[in-house]
């Protein structure tokens, strides 16, 4: 049986974001997703785990309040608390989007697997839409990413942990090991640091948060080191259990082998696409080396009316990227003019402790385009700064020689994923320095840090 809508939607949720544009537009619209509505952002990622870190990081807070004259401990950590009010955020925005469908009349919520057929077209898996065929005039293609998971001998029978599975844990762990880096790795061992666990991070590369400037990934892992055991350089070889708990084995570059052992052990290894659980090849649609799917600068792929974005196409793998993406796609798809995304100006943070965010270029990258100025400051180079006792977070701003543009900017400290957003906004728009240093910015407060970074530019 084959059935026809004007626009079809594979994935929940960035995909969303096209649904709900094409139901308000009158055209019949076709949902297709296994996963909860929301997708990886409120279900698995972003929502739960972030509300997860906002206690942790009011546990350091309290630890660090000595330091300006406060004296206070933490009495307790109410672990099932904790996951309770995540848990509930969860369901908050799963309730919000299944009502949001049911108000919907020509929309057709299909909550099952599905692989393509044949360009536009998919089919269903599973229980009574099992063969079910669905085709769509427009496609648009969300289909996201799941955990990665490294071939490690016997990391199968270990009952391993991952970003998904983790949030079903009521209780918290004694110890935990935590194979791999980059932001889930590191966000989670804040979590589970401060609410009292001893976490190890085992790294296979040099740096736990490579993608970032250096000066920030050296202070980042000083920082964290007070609270977590950070290894790097080291490639987990084999797994396993031995009475009750979990055991890791590692080797480093010259052949020499170390063993570690805790209570638990989770896997942040990175992201894999599901493009090959959706069989995009049988649409006829480009993959790359990495299987995610090809698109061009307008998030269109090689198939005639159809697009992808969100994790789907592994570029900027966040979902204020996704949302955006989302924007272009619909435009593209419903317009004459054509919009392309602009991947330089996507922002990202890390929300652990410190914190940390960037957007646009590295020096490294910048410098390979042609000569720079950079400018540094530190939080206590300003008074809200020295009034915090600030002494580790610090701000670089990258700008082209010859036209003053900014490219870049890394900040590592308190609330650096909100004092980025100036700076944010200046880069989208292709702005120099002084688009930001024209407007005042208020005495004391920590927002000073931006202008004092991008006054020392050389």
């Amino acid at each position: 049986m084959l059935k026809e809508y004007d626009v079809l939607v594979i994935g929940a949720g960035v995909g969303m974001n096209i649904v709900f544009r094409a139901v308000e537009a009158g055209l019949k619209v076709a949902l297709v997703s296994k996963d909860h509505l929301g997708g990886t952002c409120l279900n698995v990622g972003c929502v739960p785990s972030k509300t997860l870190i906002y206690p942790a990081d009011r546990i350091r807070q309290v630890e660090e309040a000595a330091g300006i004259g406060v004296m206070a401990r933490v009495e307790k950590v109410d672990f099932a608390s904790i996951m309770a009010r995540m848990n509930k955020a969860r369901n908050h925005g799963r309730n919000f989007l299944k009502e949001e469908i049911e108000k919907s009349g020509n929309l057709d919520y299909y909550h099952a697997a599905a692989h393509f057929t044949e360009p536009r077209t998919v089919e269903l898996e599973g229980g009574q839409l099992e063969g079910l065929r669905i085709r769509g005039e427009k496609v648009f293609i969300a289909s996201g990413s799941r955990p990665l998971i490294p071939n490690i001998k016997g990391l199968e029978e270990t009952g391993y942990l991952t970003n998904e599975t983790v949030l079903e844990l009521e209780k918290p762990p004694e110890s935990m090991i935590i194979i791999g880096g980059g932001y889930v790795a590191v966000e989670y061992a804040h979590f589970f640091s401060a609410a009292g666990a001893n976490v190890t991070i085992i790294e296979a590369l040099e740096s736990i948060i490579s993608q970032e400037e250096p000066e920030i990934s050296s202070a980042f892992e000083t920082e964290m080191s007070k609270y977590v055991q950070i290894n790097k350089g080291l490639k987990v070889i084999e797994a396993g259990r031995e009475w009750g708990d979990a055991f890791v084995l590692t080797q480093d570059s010259n052949g020499g082998k170390r063993r570690f052992t805790a209570g638990s052990l989770m896997v942040a290894a990175g992201r894999t696409s599901n493009a090959d659980l959706i069989r995009a090849a049988d649409a006829g649609l480009q993959i790359d080396e990495r299987n995610y799917i090809k698109v061009d600068d307008g998030l269109q792929t090689n198939i005639e009316n159809t697009w992808a974005f969100g994790d789907a196409i592994g570029r900027q793998m966040f979902t204020h990227a996704g949302d955006r993406e989302a924007e272009i796609a619909w435009h593209n798809a419903t317009h004459g003019e054509k919009m392309t995304m602009d991947f330089d100006a996507v922002p990202h943070a890390i929300f652990a402790h410190p914190q940390v965010a960037s957007v646009g270029l590295t020096e490294r990258q910048a410098r390979q385009c042609g000569e720079v100025l950079v400018g540094k400051a530190a939080y206590s180079d300003v008074a809200k700064g020295i009034a915090m006792q600030e002494k580790v977070g610090f701000a670089k701003a990258i700008a082209d020689k010859k036209t003053e543009r900014l490219l870049g900017f890394h900040i590592l400290g308190p609330l650096a994923p909100i004092l980025i957003q100036e700076v944010v906004n200046t880069i989208a728009n292709r702005g120099k320095a002084d688009y930001i240093t024209r407007g005042l910015h208020i005495f004391p407060e920590l927002s000073e840090l931006i202008p004092e970074t991008l006054s020392r530019l050389k």
